[in-house]
């Protein structure tokens, strides 16, 4: 089980490199591309956008065995990465990221199922973490690797090592992962009974809401930290490093602490938890030391919720748990692009760094009130091993 589970977990790093290494070498492209830092944004949104496109696989493809799938996903991943490599004009490099998008949703959907099949009753929720690790792994790693290579030798490079793990991952999927017989279909209108439920629903809001809240503020953290607390810019890898590791962190211990107790209550407390430091990031922003304090924290809670709720929506949307599994990852990314949106009125507006983190406040807020109730309806008396 455990070498599938790294094949898994490859396939996430390689996701995680191919969607947020463009925060880093942004400015680059735009460079080369020779349009403006805001027209090369573009090119992240129309990755989101292929994310939430990419959910049409699994409506049309669930029959397909789960081991197949990821091969076609990886293999989609990979072909997006080799296009944004030889992209010789800035539509098709917005075409090559849409392509690449495709398969990020639809891949945690289908590795979701898989790794909980694959783990007994008791470690079901610790092997989606392992498998979710690669995505923290490519914050930790590979986005600081993919921002040198730009700022040093070119923006093309990162894209060249995203193809490179993607052929790797390739191999490992096809050598470790088992086949698995396709899950039972309640055919096409099936598929989508589940959302008739309140519990998907409160998972999927709960993601959005708490997802979009960090980010209205993670996304502009080296601002805050460099403007408002004083910290020098020449320390801000070092920062990012420092965030990413608290995000591996956090992933792993939800997991562990998952299977203990209850995934919803593990996922309320830990949004509980990062609601509180984003109200103390707008008191207490300009002391520099504790911004930094307050980020390793709130990237912990970022990832470790992100976990339990992948795994909860697989148990709640029975005949859909592969459309589930990917409307999760839409609820990420939308929750994505609107934080950076309503993150960065407040600054256009004149105010302070510090009002990002009061913009999240209320949504992550809204987010850990709909886990608890979540758990308090749906894990009420349920023991864990």
């Amino acid at each position: 089980m455990f070498r599938s589970l790294i094949a898994l977990a490859l396939g996430t790093f390689l996701l995680g490199m191919a969607e947020f290494s463009m925060e880093g070498i942004l400015p680059d492209v735009s460079r080369d591309m020779a349009v403006s830092i805001p027209m090369a944004g573009h090119i992240i949104s129309v990755y989101a956008l292929g994310v939430c496109t990419g959910a049409v696989f699994l409506i049309i493809l669930n029959r397909v065995s789960p081991k197949k799938l990821i091969l076609a996903f990886v293999g989609m991943a990979l072909l997006g990465s080799l296009l944004s490599v030889s992209a010789q004009s800035f539509s098709w490099l917005l075409v090559s990221r849409f392509i690449s998008g495709l398969p990020h949703g639809a891949y945690y959907g289908v590795g979701t199922i898989i790794a909980s099949r694959l783990a007994d009753e008791k470690h079901k929720t610790r092997a989606v973490a392992v498998m979710c690790a690669g995505m923290t792994f490519a914050n930790l790693l590979g986005v600081p690797v993919s921002t040198l290579l730009s700022g040093t030798l070119s923006w093309r490079l990162p894209f060249v090592v995203i193809a490179l793990v993607g052929v790797i991952a390739l191999i490992l999927d096809h050598r470790w992962i088992p086949d698995l017989d396709p899950l039972p279909t309640k055919g096409f209108r099936g598929q989508f009974s589940f959302l008739r439920h309140l519990a998907p629903w409160l998972i999927i809001l709960a993601t959005m809401f708490g997802n979009g809240g960090i980010l209205a503020w993670y996304s502009y953290i080296s601002p805050t930290l460099v403007e408002l607390g004083g910290i020098d810019a020449l320390w801000l890898p070092e920062l990012m490093a420092l965030a990413g590791g608290g995000m591996v962190a956090g992933n792993l211990l939800a997991g562990w602490i998952s299977d203990k107790f209850l995934p919803g209550m593990t996922a309320a407390a830990l949004q509980l938890i990062a609601a509180a430091c984003l109200l103390m990031v707008f008191f207490f922003a300009e002391y520099g030391w504790l911004s930094i304090i307050l980020m390793v924290i709130t990237c912990t809670c970022l990832f470790g919720i992100g976990t339990p709720e992948q795994y909860l929506i697989i148990r709640h949307s029975p005949g859909g748990e592969m459309l589930g599994g990917c409307c999760i990852q839409i609820a990420f990314n939308f929750g994505n692009a609107m934080g950076a949106v309503l993150g960065g009125i407040p600054i256009s507006a004149g105010l302070g760094y510090e009002w990002p983190a009061m913009v999240g406040f209320p949504a992550v807020l809204l987010g850990a009130a709909l886990l608890f109730w979540f758990s308090r309806r749906y894990e009420k008396g349920r023991q864990q091993s």
